[in-house]
């Protein structure tokens, strides 16, 4: 069995993970810094904007905290370009864990814009004056009428918005070199695991890892695996199948029969808001620890106060949801379990105890140089973390710098 990651809903890898498939690297979360800012409590997401934006667009806040002008009123003098002054050598292009947590220290500390000051400018009217509006839109032309669509600003006359949003999971499962996880015959190719991601992700390395696992690994290492097993048919009446079927019938009839008060939709939106808060771009063990009895708390009225509509004999989405979100809140633990156990900073993962003075991360090479891989112990039981070390031969650990 194959499994691939699709439409970012972690339902077949957690199923895979609680029948024995170790799961590696949980708390590794990238954040995307070119996001259109949260408005209200409406959305149930951000809109990424692309990361080309950060090539020509200079991102910045006023000077003067709670600065309430409209950006284009804003003399120079009195704009902040925070990352170029940060890190001269790569100003606006630094990477994107950097880029979001400088933007969020920015506006924790009163310098954000925007009705709710949670956004920083991303400004284009220099490379406008520069190269001409016609050039810009050659380049940008889709981003920019898709922020217009969103905001009603138009990004050819004034700054850009953005704040950073969760992007993209490195965690999966873990797999060997074959790409076989701990379950004996079942491989996970794609962005279902963790192999080429370690602590960060870079551009196209998720098109580069679905791409290498389907046509260059999987064609040899799945073929070199059937050929020494004795494969039988699995009728649909033998034990192990009847035995499955039975499990996920009584699964659907348990989340049909809860008939509680509150939708899937607020349990999903308060789950999002608790990661966010608590296993974000910083983290703590102070709020790490509150966060997973938190999410403890939440999972017991899942299971207690759901409601869903409909039955099980129709297409009825809610009830495909609330399987998810079920899995989502186990997941969101292992996540939490995973960051309050790794003191450091490193990548996708930023623990707030664990900087340097110039508040880039430390990372402790000595103690935490491994892949942690979990596993399950069965319901409401501690996951046990295994560690497969990691061993550089021909590059050496070095603390990175941008400045």
């Amino acid at each position: 069995m194959t499994t691939y990651a699709r439409g970012s809903n972690a339902t077949a890898i957690w199923r895979a993970h609680k029948k024995g498939a170790y799961f590696g690297n949980p708390c590794f979360t990238q954040i995307h810094p070119t996001c259109i800012p949260v408005s209200g409590d409406h959305q149930s997401k951000l809109t990424l904007m692309s990361e080309s934006l950060r090539n020509d667009g200079r991102i910045w806040v006023p000077k003067q905290k709670g600065d309430t002008r409209k950006p284009v009123d804003i003399p120079e003098g009195e704009r902040d370009y925070y990352l170029e002054r940060r890190y001269p050598s790569f100003g606006n292009l630094v990477p994107r864990d950097i880029a979001s947590r400088a933007a969020k220290d920015m506006c924790d500390k009163g310098f954000g814009v925007g009705n709710t000051g949670l956004a920083v400018y991303l400004d284009f009217s220099d490379v406008i004056k520069r190269t001409g509006e016609k050039a810009v839109e050659a380049k940008y032309g889709n981003l920019f009428d898709m922020y217009k669509q969103i905001t009603g600003e138009n990004p050819y006359k004034t700054p850009m918005m953005i704040y950073p949003a969760v992007h993209y999971t490195m965690g999966g499962l873990w797999v060997d070199y074959n790409l076989m996880t701990t379950v004996p015959g079942l491989y996970a190719c794609g962005e279902a695991n963790f192999s080429d991601h370690g602590a960060n992700r870079l551009g196209a390395s998720a098109l580069m890892q679905g791409l290498a696992d389907g046509y260059f690994v999987l064609p040899y290492t799945i073929g070199d695996y059937l050929s020494d097993v004795e494969r039988t048919p699995i009728a649909n009446d033998s034990p192990e199948f009847m035995d499955a079927e039975q499990k996920v019938k009584d699964r659907l009839q348990k989340l049909l029969n809860i008939k509680g008060k509150k939708t899937v939709h607020e349990f999903h939106r308060e789950l999002g808001l608790l990661m966010w808060n608590h296993c974000g771009m910083g983290r703590t063990a102070e709020g790490l620890t509150a966060g997973i009895e938190k999410i403890k708390k939440l999972r017991a009225e899942f299971w207690e106060n759901l409601l869903v509509p409909g039955g099980e004999q129709e297409l009825n989405q809610n009830l495909e949801k609330a399987g998810r979100v079920a899995d989502y809140l186990e997941l969101g633990e292992l996540m939490m379990v995973d960051a309050l156990n790794r003191n450091e900073s490193c990548g996708g993962h930023f623990r707030e105890e664990y900087q340097t003075p110039e508040n880039e991360a430390r990372r402790d090479d000595e103690g935490y140089a491994y892949v942690a891989a979990w596993e399950y112990k069965g319901d409401n039981q501690p996951e046990e973390l295994h560690k497969e070390d990691l061993v550089f031969e021909s590059v050496k650990l070095t603390q990175r710098s941008y400045k």
